[in-house]
């Protein structure tokens, strides 16, 4: 989606059902992972980390893009940065940011460069991301053993709830 051409003069309409996910989109790129961090993720992976994210990128025109998350309970995000600001809606579900709550209509502005993490709520969270800009990177910042064995932990003890999981949005 990232490398069609848009014609910013006519109205569009960007479908849900279309909507590729975010690494086939490649409006992110990863930074490169330091042996630690590589290690930690291939062990959190093999644990079925990949189960508990589900993202699509909703559209890209240029300037702007659109991305649907949805965190699955138990997911451990990674404190990381991108090189962009972004402003984060909550559609359904929760999530805990530090000490802050957050729920359905609250929303949460991360500027560039910032380094941030939140955890997914017990029913997961669903989030709208907005970003003024159709590129991004992703900088992990989760350099520690400690994250990525608690990472692992968590997908391995929630990986088959994730495979059947439903969205919070379907079920409110």
């Amino acid at each position: 989606m990232a490398e069609e051409q848009h014609d910013n003069s006519k109205f569009q309409i960007f479908r849900a059902k279309d909507a590729p996910g975010l690494m086939e989109a490649k409006c992110m790129t990863v930074e490169p992972f330091s042996p630690a961090q590589r290690a930690g993720m291939d062990k959190a992976i093999a644990a079925g980390y990949l189960e508990g994210d589900e993202i699509r990128v909703l559209s890209q025109v240029p300037g702007f893009g659109l991305t649907h998350v949805w965190f699955k309970p138990g997911y451990a995000l990674p404190l990381h940065s991108h090189d962009c600001d972004c402003l984060y809606y909550v559609i359904a579900g929760t999530l805990k940011m530090g000490t802050e709550d957050l729920g359905p209509r609250d929303s949460f502005f991360i500027p560039a460069g910032v380094p941030y993490t939140y955890k997914p709520g017990p029913e997961g969270v669903e989030i709208l991301e907005f970003r003024h800009a159709n590129a991004f990177n992703f900088v992990n910042l989760a350099k520690g053993e400690a994250f990525w064995d608690r990472a692992a932990e968590q997908a391995a003890s929630h990986h088959e709830d994730w495979k059947t999981a439903k969205r919070p949005s379907l079920t409110a």
